[in-house]
Formats: structure tokens, C-alpha cells, sequence
């Protein structure tokens, strides 16, 4: 018989570091004026043990125990200004930087990326970057050069309620 080993890892929590603190701030807030760890707990949104913890920081550090700290991992090569300069490459489109279709692409961004900033990044890790600036991967739809689209439209309003099911009932 075989067994596995689970170890318990810790993870940070979702948020920025500024949220988690004013969550820990809240929290001590509430245990000032009196409150169980377990209605704070539930108040905020952790659980009981998370607001026992940052309690027992607070009682022993002080306030510098519960404040933010730095995301820890390697820093992003380019700065705010640099990655605004970048939104905005990315915004006239990649026809104005030099590709024959409009559409951008992981390895086109790196290229634009290297020419423009003189960084390189692996292809593989734009999608984290573009996600930092509040963009999402799209897709193109595929769509037929015959497609009619009143005739799509005509089609919808007057035959398919006729030949959809009805409702039971």
C-alpha cells in the first residue's frame, strides 16, 4: 500500500498589498472595539485563526507588524512608463507597426518589446504582462465573405420562432 504526502503550502492571499493591510487595519479596528476573532473573521473575510494571528503581531510589534509588504519575485523589466508606452504601441495597432494584419500576436509583441525598449522578454510570458495591464487574450470570429447579415437578421425574427420548440407547459 502506498501513500502520498500532502504538505500544506502557504499562499499569499489575492490583493494588492495596500488591501491586505487596510483589511489587517480593519481588523484591528474591530478587536479595539471589542469584537470575537470570529465575527471579525467573518466581517472581513478571513478566517478566525488569520485575525488571532495578525492580533497576536499587533499586540507584540505593533502597528509595523500588520503593514504591507513589498510582493516579493524578480521585478518587471519595464516601469510604468515604459508599459504605457507600450499600451499605446499596442493601441494604433500592429498594421502601424509593421505586420501585414492587424491582429497581435505573443512573438509580434515581443518583437515590439525588443525594437522599441531594447527588453527581452520570452514569448511565453507577455500573457502575464498584457493581463497587468487590464487587457485579455480575444480571438477573432470566423465569418464567411458571403455572410448576409440582414438576411440573418430576417431569418431570426420571422422563421425561427416558428421552427424553434416551444416551452413545456
Amino acid at each position: 500500500m502506498s501513500y502520498t504526502v500532502i504538505r500544506r503550502v502557504q499562499m499569499r492571499p489575492s490583493g494588492s498589498p495596500d488591501f491586505l493591510e487596510q483589511r489587517r487595519l480593519r481588523a484591528i479596528s474591530f478587536l479595539e472595539d471589542g469584537l470575537q476573532p470570529a465575527e471579525i473573521a467573518r466581517k472581513v473575510g478571513v478566517d478566525r485563526r488569520s485575525v488571532r494571528r495578525w492580533k497576536a503581531s499587533f499586540l507584540k510589534e505593533g502597528r509595523g507588524a500588520i503593514r504591507a509588504k513589498p510582493a516579493s519575485g524578480r521585478p518587471t523589466k519595464l516601469d510604468p512608463q515604459a508599459k504605457k508606452a507600450l499600451e499605446d504601441a499596442l493601441l494604433r495597432g500592429a498594421r502601424q507597426a509593421g505586420y501585414a494584419t492587424d491582429f497581435w500576436t505573443c512573438p509580434r509583441i515581443v518583437q515590439v518589446i525588443h525594437k522599441t525598449f531594447g527588453v527581452r522578454y520570452h514569448v511565453d510570458h507577455i500573457g502575464r504582462l498584457l493581463r497587468s495591464l487590464g487587457w485579455s487574450p480575444q480571438k477573432p470570429q470566423r465569418r464567411a465573405i458571403e455572410r448576409d447579415e440582414a438576411a440573418i437578421q430576417r431569418l431570426v425574427k420571422t422563421t425561427w420562432p416558428n421552427v424553434k420548440k416551444t416551452p413545456r407547459g
